[in-house]
């Protein structure tokens, strides 16, 4: 019979379950450095076979030292899992050692993690669905309580607090760009094409669709560019007209969700 302290550790080592962990000292006769040989090469057997299952939950976190933030977003297949607090643990530290490794490494580093590790103890297939490492002076994050939606905005001027309602309003708004000047000259006359398909059918003539594409236009930038969305914690000022107020430029932002 396996020693229990024995099993203990081994779990602790591999994260594999109680019984599997008895078969592979079985297998290699209670000797500790066979039997995690053992679980690691089944780990990557089922690490195989769960590969071409579909990920589509999972979470987002966040690690922060010296001006600079790592984002990670890691899928697996169920929400259960999602909301599993080992799962979670995992991300969060994919997030730090992120930022100790550089984005490049990093990869390299949760591949092997994933698949020789993480799979085993979570009994999912995992994705590694993000890794980004953001700099700036002035850094604003907002995780959604949920942990799948995530916004990240870098200001020049302005201070933390800002950044963190601007990131918040990222995270709640989505937008596409950041100003009008951004939007693709493709995706505007696609957008001015269908106004001016709805308003023929509503019989209007060609001088008044004129008149009112200005305006079906400036609706269009305030629902997907950042400046001209109204502030999700006060709607009557514009994200722009809070920047200006407090002296404050978006140099880079991003909206991530899983």
């Amino acid at each position: 019979m396996a020693n229990l302290e024995l099993i203990k550790k081994i779990r602790e080592i591999t994260g594999a379950g109680m019984v599997d962990v008895k078969d592979a000292l079985v297998e290699a006769q209670d000797d500790e450095t066979k039997a995690i040989e053992i679980l690691r090469k089944k780990g990557t057997q089922k690490a195989a076979k769960k590969a071409g299952r579909e990920a589509h939950e999972g979470v987002l976190a966040m690690a922060t030292a010296d001006k600079k933030l790592a984002i990670v977003g890691l899928n697996c297949e169920t929400d259960f899992v999602a909301r599993n607090e080992d799962f979670v643990a995992a991300v969060s530290n994919f997030a730090t050692k992120l930022l100790e490794l550089g984005e490049e490494a990093f990869k390299a580093w949760a591949e092997d993690e994933i698949k020789n590790n993480l799979i085993v103890k979570i009994g999912e297939n995992l994705q590694l669905n993000q890794a980004s490492i953001i700099e700036g002076e002035t850094i604003g994050s907002y995780l959604h309580s949920n942990k799948k939606v995530a916004g990240i905005v870098v200001l020049s001027g302005g201070n933390e607090e800002i950044a963190k309602d601007i990131a918040m309003h990222i995270a709640a708004f989505a937008p596409e760009y950041l100003q009008p000047e951004d939007v693709p000259a493709d995706v505007l006359a696609k957008e001015k094409e269908i106004y001016t398909e709805q308003l023929k059918a509503e019989g209007k003539p060609a001088e008044i669709i004129e008149k009112i594409m200005t305006g079906k236009v400036e609706k269009f930038y305030s629902e997907v560019c950042l400046i001209k969305q109204a502030f999700v914690k006060d709607d009557k000022i514009s994200i722009e007209k809070l920047l200006a107020d407090n002296n404050a430029k978006i140099e880079k932002f991003s909206y991530y969700s899983l």
